[in-house]
């Protein structure tokens, strides 16, 4: 059989590599008696496909680290340490050029989440830099005529586009923990803007897998041409507009953005997108604020992890898989990486964590999120429905300490998978995870100021209320927040130093890829590289989800016998990693991506 991740990167057509790809995991599916491909079972869609495994090497260095999902992005944060810039000077530089480089995964037109440690002033701060919906939005948003809007015509519609806040959210920490002047921090993607860079095979292979009828007429006339060819691999993509948006922010600050020109090119864009019109308005743009969020810090083994909570999912979720786990053994070292016994335990925790996420998580100032989910007590009676020998049904959410009523209806929400992450450890010793996004792939492909707008509304539950009529946690209301899966995580050991700042891409399965990478590290003694190169796996509830490759064909033999369903999939995770030990600093970036951890 022909292994998918060598025959990937090699296929021209994106429509067959589609067919191919789902042929392959339906006839290995068979093989493996009747185990169901992830594609055909679930509706949620992994828009930024796989293209493909690159080998990484460790990284390795003594005074600081950065690690993105782009070489570009890595440079530039590299420069920008090496003349003495904070880890917060360094992610606005990278994020600047993903912007440009990486167009499909994050940028001004987005949001982000960034959890910052001061080493100075011994404080942790997480920043909410998350969308908005606008002030006319309503929960009937997605509904026409007494109809679901179906999701493929919301995802590139005006339906989609949210309250972008990452220029708003850079802003606000580089007044906290920036040391350089805030307009050097531009200087490499400005540059990078006006002299073009070659586009990679990863953008040319995911602008031909979406197809040019994805994008509006400005952004189909920057990355194709007129035949509706996408710009081939090497092809010196420059992007005039948007350096002059970047010199505008660079000398008017986030306030040039969020008002003004480049304000109203936002707007008009939004209005006139494909399919539905927005409802973006230019107050929603000067309204936008960053909220500070409490850090949620939980113990596991001998350290100490730490993440955010709502509107972000990912870091309660990972916080209660954690604490069920905590009690159970998971095996010790590299020889233990990736047991049956192993994944199965894990794959139960998450189970129970993704039923109280489904139900229970969503914007703060929107419902009243339960203080009693990682309440030890609670978490040992869930822990109690996990058989270490047979896999458990479907589980329910639970019923933990704070839950004001039992109102909230079964989640309808689908997430998508355009986001990256970035993580960087300085030479004073501070700490930022970052991660970032527009949503899908290419966000809702409309383009304003030489960036794409977000489709990160598609994040709420398109259905207000479930069948029973009680209304969903994740609903669409004005000015609220969708509910993310994004798990910015900074580990501390037991001396209390940071051990570790990562993260990851990847929709609702950013909790698998984090947890899977949290156990690499902390229970399975990996370094940083082989921790991001480990194989993906986990459940969101269902099935166990095993990443299509022969490891997972010899691991879905071994768990049917625990009674689980497995899915195969191409799962494409973003892990990038920086992990300090007593001799240095190491970086690992994810191989599924184009990224590079760089230091000195």
């Amino acid at each position: 059989m022909i292994h998918l991740k060598t025959i990937l990167p090699t296929l021209h057509s994106p429509q067959l590599l589609r067919k191919r790809t789902l042929a392959a995991l339906a006839v290995l599916a068979a093989v493996l008696c009747g185990f169901p491909a992830a594609h055909a079972q679930r509706e949620q869609a992994e828009p930024e496909a796989s293209s493909g495994h690159t080998g990484k090497a460790l990284g390795t260095a003594r005074q600081f680290m950065i690690s993105t999902a782009n070489t570009h992005a890595s440079e530039a944060g590299q420069k920008v340490l090496r003349a003495g810039g904070s880890a917060t000077d360094a992610a606005i530089a990278a994020q600047l050029v993903l912007g440009l480089v990486e167009p499909q995964s994050s940028g001004l037109g987005g949001g982000a989440f960034i959890l910052h440690w001061d080493e100075g002033k011994k404080k942790l701060t997480g920043l909410d830099g998350r969308e908005t919906a606008p002030s006319a939005a309503t929960p009937h948003h997605f509904i026409r005529n007494g109809k679901l809007v179906p999701f493929s015509d919301a995802v590139h519609s005006g339906l989609s586009i949210g309250t972008p806040g990452l220029v708003r959210l850079m802003e606000e920490a580089h007044k906290r923990h920036g040391k350089l002047p805030w307009a050097t921090l531009f200087e490499p993607a400005i540059t990078l803007a006006t002299d073009g860079f070659a586009v990679s095979r990863r953008l040319n292979f995911l602008l031909r897998w979406n197809g040019a009828e994805s994008f509006d007429a400005t952004a189909k006339a920057h990355f194709f041409d007129e035949a509706g060819s996408a710009r081939p691999v090497g092809f010196v993509l420059k992007n005039a507009a948007y350096a002059s948006t970047l010199k505008a922010i660079a000398a008017g600050g986030a306030q040039a953005f969020y008002t003004g020109a480049i304000a109203e090119s936002i707007v008009a864009a939004a209005k006139n997108a494909p399919r539905y019109a927005s409802d973006l308005s230019l107050k929603d743009l000067s309204a936008y604020s960053v909220k500070e969020r409490a850090p949620l810090c939980v113990p596991y083994r001998t350290t100490k992890v730490c993440g955010l909570g709502a509107p972000s999912s990912g870091g309660v979720a990972i916080a209660q898989i954690l604490g069920l786990l905590t009690p159970l053994d998971l095996g010790q070292g590299p020889a233990a990486a990736g047991s049956a016994s192993a994944l199965h335990l894990i794959a139960e925790a998450q189970r129970l964590a993704y039923a109280d996420r489904d139900r229970y998580l969503a914007d703060p100032d929107f419902i009243a999120v339960p203080d009693g989910l990682t309440d030890p007590t609670y978490l040992g009676k869930r822990r109690a429905l996990i058989d270490p020998n047979t896999a458990m049904p479907r589980p329910s959410a639970g019923e933990p300490p704070g839950l004001v009523k039992k109102a909230f209806g079964d989640d309808a929400t689908i997430e998508r998978t355009g986001t990256s992450h970035i993580s960087i450890i300085d030479a004073a010793g501070n700490a930022l995870a970052m991660t970032t996004t527009i949503e899908g792939a290419f966000g809702s492909g409309v383009m304003a100021g030489g960036f794409l707008l977000n489709n990160e509304l598609t994040d709420f539950s398109f259905k207000p209320e479930d069948k029973d009529g009680r209304p969903i946690a994740n609903r669409v209301e004005a000015g609220k927040r969708p509910r993310s899966s994004m798990a910015p995580t900074i580990v501390f050991g037991e001396d209390g130093r940071v051990f570790a700042t990562l993260g990851s891409p990847g929709g609702s399965r950013i909790i698998l890829y984090v947890t899977k990478t949290l156990v690499g590290l902390i229970d399975w003694k990996l370094d940083a590289q082989a921790a991001a190169s480990l194989p993906n796996f986990g459940s969101m509830g269902g099935p166990i989800e095993l990443e299509y490759d022969w490891n997972a064909v010899f691991q879905a033999l071994k768990l049917k016998s625990y009674g689980h369903s497995i899915s195969l999939d191409l799962m494409n995770s973003g892990i990038n990693v920086v992990v300090q030990r007593t001799d240095g600093l190491e970086g690992g970036t994810d191989p599924r991506r184009e990224g590079a951890a760089l230091g000195d």
